[in-house]
């Protein structure tokens, strides 16, 4: 069962309603281009997401050491 048809007032519902609306109007029609691996690293690591490969081995190290 679905938020809509469990509780079509809920806020949830409109969330989901306002989302369908805005793909059913979308013009945009593209194909993404996938990411390399080492963009969508620098993108976690710029957004403070992940941590560089040297610090979190020493992370785990230290971690381990405790």
């Amino acid at each position: 069962m679905t938020v809509i048809e469990y509780s079509p007032e809920h806020p949830q519902a409109n969330e989901y309603r306002t989302l369908a609306q805005k793909i059913l109007d979308n013009k945009m029609l593209v194909v993404p281009t996938p990411l390399e691996m080492e963009e969508l690293e620098d993108l976690l690591m710029e957004y403070g997401i992940m941590e560089a490969e040297d610090e979190s081995v020493v992370g785990v190290a230290e971690a381990a050491a405790q």
